[in-house]
């Protein structure tokens, strides 16, 4: 790649990044790129401390979250190679307190690298991984293993206790001697502890936390938290991160030694399950995804900390990646692969792409679609919209609002009557708007051909309304009760069904082989005090 090249693909990202910060309100972002033989380019952004104004840099380690996942898999796989682990074996063989409350066989090691174990994702309800671990005897499992992908972050605790339980060291240990020290990690910690705690740039998480966020309002320090769990626990300069994605650049090679031989590199980017979402190529290996790209083979992953976000991709083709870490609100993910495809057109000389188009989210290209008053089923109360053109304007107390695209069919209302969940629309067989839904709140238009008057069982009166728990990973939810069936609404606005199981528990989601699962109790003076979700317990709050 060319000196020339180089310089316009730089010029290009700065361009990209400024603009994604400004868009998701993001406090600071670190980038990197690399080949196969070293660093290409490493640049911050933004502010480390907004607080104290202290900038950013390439030094300031920020968390990695679910990358940490492949470290635990290389350190698995080899103890694979030595002998000491059977990847078909199950987890129990090595950890023998471990029980899964299941009617199948016990999952293996293969499946909690793969996350087909059919175990619950996790809510990180305990701050000791084997007390989350140890729940799985009373959390039933959603299906057999191997028959189904569902991320588990359980699964990779599992995992990482495993490694301590063979070991016989902290998984801390575990890991700088078997990964970071052959590939000359050195600005790279284990595990985040308050030792670290000044070498890091500052989490930062949205202004408000119980409700879709806007770059207006702000963000706010977020809490601090110790971690030491397989799942995902490192902290990271962007340069050292950089280092390891130069690792599955050179199929497990790094400076001082092999993390990975050819085989095992093998095992690890294999392609076991159907990863999910929109890229029919990717899949799931042993804590790395691989997809194809531009005729290409890549590995990916993301990460997600309490105030961190992280991406990685690579392609094993032409050698060439990127890695970007922020400390706030917004993504990295959209600029890491960009990047990615501005090495892959250097590298094969070809134009380089253009820079994705600033987003505006206030455009809604099918605007018209939404048009038309909508009212509840008693008429009590109407909405007005109205297409002007490519925005789509609600009428509402007088004022004339703008809607901000926030997904297929759904919208953030930045007026404080709608602030506390999107505006989403329902479509007919046919493809026509005939409903719209905010919150507990329905309304039709005289499109609408179904039914208005729905029948529920009389106790789910009682679950509707916000939960809470001191858990900064999960820390509230809210249900609302619409069209006689009750959802979980995630602060971001998206809202699951909570589908009605014969012994009074919900599943989450439509989806039959999920393990994810809900129930209310604790029932006084008609509503629900307590919902449990798969070992976390909320709380109802006073707030709406």
């Amino acid at each position: 790649m060319s000196e020339l090249d180089l310089a316009t693909i730089v010029e290009r990202l700065d361009q990209l990044v400024q603009m994604r910060m400004t868009e998701g309100g993001t406090p600071g972002l670190v980038i990197a790129l690399t080949d196969r033989d070293g660093l290409l380019h490493a640049a911050a952004y933004g502010f480390a401390n907004a607080e104290r104004r202290e900038p950013m840099t390439t030094g300031h380690l920020l968390e990695t979250g679910s990358i940490g996942k492949s470290f635990t898999a290389i350190a698995i796989l080899q103890l694979h190679e030595e002998g000491r682990i059977d990847l078909h074996a199950p987890i129990r063989d090595y950890l023998p307190w471990f029980e899964v409350k299941s009617p199948y066989d016990l999952p293996t090691i293969h499946h909690a690298l793969a996350h087909t174990s059919g175990m619950i994702y996790g809510t990180d309800f305990a701050p000791d991984a084997r007390a989350e671990v140890w729940a799985m005897r009373d959390i039933p499992v959603g299906s057999p293993p191997g028959a189904y992908f569902h991320y588990s972050n359980v699964a990779y605790k599992a995992l990482g206790l495993v490694l301590e339980h063979l070991e016989g060291k902290p998984y801390a240990e575990v890991i700088r001697e078997r990964v970071l020290d052959p590939l000359g990690m050195d600005e790279t910690v284990a595990t985040v502890t308050h030792a670290t705690r000044r070498r890091m740039a500052q989490p930062y998480g949205p202004f408000y936390d119980d409700r879709p966020g806007h770059p207006s309002h702000g963000f706010v320090p977020e809490t601090w938290l110790e971690t030491d769990t397989g799942d995902g626990c490192l902290a990271s300069s962007i340069v050292d991160l950089a280092t390891y994605l130069r690792m599955y650049l050179n199929r497990g090679q790094g400076a001082n030694g092999r993390a990975l031989s050819e085989a095992a590199f093998d095992l690890m980017t294999q392609q076991v399950v159907k990863y999910g979402g929109d890229d029919d190529s990717a899949h799931y290996g042993y804590g790395i995804v691989t997809s194809e790209l531009n005729d290409s083979t890549v590995v990916h992953h993301t990460g997600g900390m309490v105030g961190y976000i992280s991406a990685m991709v690579g392609d094993l083709n032409a050698g060439v990646g990127a890695v970007a870490m922020i400390n706030g609100p917004g993504s990295p993910r959209g600029i890491a692969w960009h990047a990615l495809e501005l090495l892959q057109a250097a590298y094969h000389r070809r134009p380089l792409p253009d820079a994705p188009a600033p987003r505006d989210p206030a455009r809604v290209e099918n605007a018209t679609d939404y048009a038309g008053t909508f009212q509840s089923p008693d008429g009590d109360t109407t909405l007005t919209l109205r297409a002007d053109g490519t925005r789509l304007v609600l009428e509402h107390a007088g004022s004339q609002v703008t809607l901000e695209v926030r997904g297929k069919d759904s919208f953030y209302v930045p007026h404080e009557d709608f602030a506390l969940h999107l505006l989403a629309f329902t479509r007919s067989d046919e493809g026509v708007v005939t409903e719209a839904a905010h919150g507990a709140n329905w309304y039709i238009n005289n499109r609408y051909a179904g039914e208005t008057a729905f029948d529920y069982p009389a106790e789910w009166d009682a679950y509707p309304g916000h939960y809470r728990s001191h858990n900064p990973w999960f820390s509230n939810s809210r249900v609302v009760l619409r069209k006689g069936s009750l959802s979980l609404v995630y602060p971001s606005g998206h809202e699951e069904p909570l589908v009605p199981l014969p012994d009074g528990s919900f599943r989450l989601g439509t989806d039959e082989q999920s393990p994810e699962r809900f129930r209310f109790d604790a029932i006084v003076d008609g509503v629900a005090l307590r919902m449990h979700h798969s070992g976390e317990t909320y709380y109802r709050f006073f707030t709406p």
